[in-house]
């Protein structure tokens, strides 16, 4: 793992998807290594950083969790605002979970940038006796709809670590092709270490205001 102090972009990616699919314990996997066998419905914003190594180049993540419940979708402009990459994810043995992934990328594409990286993930393999999402028809959607797709557990750690790095190569392809500019994804670079902080700043503060 990179050192914390030194990167060269900073790429903000966002969970989405229902509640109780794991969300924050595959962010808590990722960031941490850790899973909370007690982990309750996150209420608001959840805000954890990781950075990794890509290639040539340090990558600072931000990964942004929040609640799937309908009662808390008032902060979704301001959770979704300058995200680059999304994990949209359901649970392969709940299918209601997998039903709403539509309308979660429906969503997503209202408020986010255009050119955000998207990977559908199925997870909790562990309970793969129960499930009710067969991974062949999640795979074809996802191919259907130009997304990335994995199936993980977060309890078990599979296939965790890379969803995060899958995802945020996605991006760091898209911005060292020029197919969008860094301002537009919101990737910043050290060489402007105030325009970082103005931009963390931004983020958060609308966050806590719609709490």
């Amino acid at each position: 793992m990179a050192s914390e102090e030194s990167y060269n972009f900073v790429f903000k990616v966002v969970l989405i998807g229902e509640s109780g699919v794991g969300k924050s314990n595959l962010l808590s996997r990722f960031t941490k290594n850790e899973f909370n066998h007690d982990s309750r419905t996150t209420i608001g914003v959840e805000f954890s950083t990781r950075t990794m190594q890509l290639g040539s180049v340090t990558v600072k993540a931000q990964m942004w969790d929040t609640a799937g419940l309908e009662r808390y979708r008032a902060i979704t402009s301001a959770y979704y605002r300058g995200a680059v990459g999304a994990l949209l994810v359901y649970d392969i043995t709940k299918h209601l979970t997998y039903e709403s992934v539509e309308r979660w990328l429906k969503e997503l594409y209202d408020h986010a940038d255009p050119h955000i990286v998207v990977m559908l993930v199925g997870n909790k393999t562990d309970m793969a006796s129960l499930r009710s999402v067969p991974m062949e028809e999640a795979k074809s959607f996802a191919d259907e709809k130009g997304l990335l797709f994995m199936e993980t557990s977060a309890l078990e750690s599979t296939n965790v670590e890379s969803a995060f790095q899958t995802v945020l190569a996605g991006i760091h392809k898209k911005v060292t092709s020029k197919q969008v500019t860094r301002g537009s994804i919101n990737a910043v670079s050290l060489t402007n270490p105030a325009a970082l902080s103005g931009a963390n700043q931004e983020e958060k503060k609308p966050c806590c205001r719609n709490i």
